[in-house]
């Protein structure tokens, strides 16, 4: 008869978990407030400035919303619930996962990390500021994708390693 695999316990996951997630998430905070400080500092809101012609810009846009803007319409007291209660819930999954599923996956702790860090980046600007700093304004012709920051890029990054992740795990997982 084959013994069931025991699994580590907590504490040792979250050794295992500490040494790749704080240097990453710190990593991602630190670099995501630098770059957003210094845009503040040296740009007035939308104020352009062009890196690639027709591709590229920095600017400063303060976006009240989450993502894309979604929520920006919102009443200010509603939002700042909504968003803070959803950010609230997106650490809780992202640590849950951590503990429960990614504990001895390296690639797993990396994406949470990630997406981890840009949720703190993020957090930090909306308790700071009540709202969050985004600079980089990639566009084509008249077409501008929203602009977006570091912790947007840590989120998005981290989210599409989960994509691989399981779709990976699917074709290990058959026969």
């Amino acid at each position: 008869m084959e013994q069931e695999k025991q699994e580590p316990p907590i504490p040792t996951r979250l050794r295992f978990i500490a040494r790749i997630l704080i240097p990453i998430a710190l990593f991602v905070v630190i670099s995501d407030q630098y770059t957003k400080n210094l845009v503040v500092q040296h740009f007035e809101p939308l104020e352009l400035l062009p890196v690639i012609d027709g591709f590229f810009n920095l600017t400063l846009h303060y976006n009240k919303g989450a993502a894309f803007g979604l929520f920006h319409d919102l009443p200010d007291g509603i939002r700042q619930i909504t968003l803070w209660g959803v950010s609230g819930l997106a650490v809780l999954a992202v640590l849950y996962f951590l503990l429960y599923e990614f504990y001895a996956d390296r690639l797993g702790v990396i994406s949470m990390s990630l997406i981890l860090g840009g949720a703190i980046g993020n957090g930090i600007d909306r308790a700071v500021l009540g709202k969050v700093v985004d600079f980089l304004d990639f566009y084509v012709g008249s077409y501008h994708w929203p602009a977006f920051n570091i912790a947007d890029i840590a989120i998005s990054v981290g989210a599409g390693l989960l994509v691989i992740i399981t779709i990976f795990d699917r074709f290990r997982a058959k026969p």
